[in-house]
């Protein structure tokens, strides 16, 4: 059917759906690259997970921090965090300029988790978001090499990359106008089990 409708699309002339608009991988910036090389832009995204019918997970893999600060965005279904800050706050990230982050050992058990509380598999598709699209290539990455076949990040993530005045003011799911919200459903929060 789909495959129809985009033969179709393309004989009439008519556009693609924007979900079904492949975003060119030379265009990502190095940093946001995933090896699958499966992206959407963050205005893609709504379209894309309505299009599948509810037979896909949507992720926000920032910080529990991230989002009980900044928000989420509207219809994801976990916070589940790639990576977390230390409990104490000790080591200092020099390059990066903050408190070192350390990888999170239940992000793979909460996926599967989640997964299979939506009836979901493996080959189902998993859409990641972080602050800015590095976490989530390399959450995406993490997944692939364990046989995840459809981990699709979304480009500039959920605050976007940072302007030239030090602000994440240019691109990314707040800034192009999607919906989101200070209020954070305490069903998809993470909660250590």
């Amino acid at each position: 059917m789909k495959f129809a409708a985009c033969l179709a699309a393309l004989v009439l002339g008519v556009a693609l759906p924007t979900y079904a608009q492949k975003v060119d991988p030379a265009k990502v910036p190095e940093e946001q690259r995933s090896k699958a090389g499966m992206y959407l832009m963050p205005k893609q995204t709504p379209a894309f997970i309505k299009s599948k019918n509810g037979k896909v997970l949507f992720v926000d893999v920032r910080t529990r921090a991230e989002a009980q600060f900044m928000g989420m965005a509207d219809g994801v279904d976990a916070l589940v965090p790639y990576v977390e800050f230390q409990e104490f706050m000790t080591d200092w990230d020099e390059a990066r300029g903050f408190y070192k982050l350390e990888p999170f050992n239940d992000f793979v058990p909460e996926v599967e988790r989640r997964l299979k509380q939506k009836g979901l598999a493996k080959g189902d598709p998993i859409v990641i978001i972080c602050r800015a699209g590095e976490r989530s290539a390399r959450a995406a990455d993490l997944l692939s090499s364990l046989g995840y076949t459809q981990v699709y990040t979304v480009l500039n993530g959920f605050e976007g990359e940072l302007s030239d005045k030090g602000r994440r003011n240019v691109n990314g799911w707040k800034n192009d106008g999607l919906p989101w919200s200070y209020e954070l459903d305490r069903a998809k929060m993470y909660f250590p089990r």
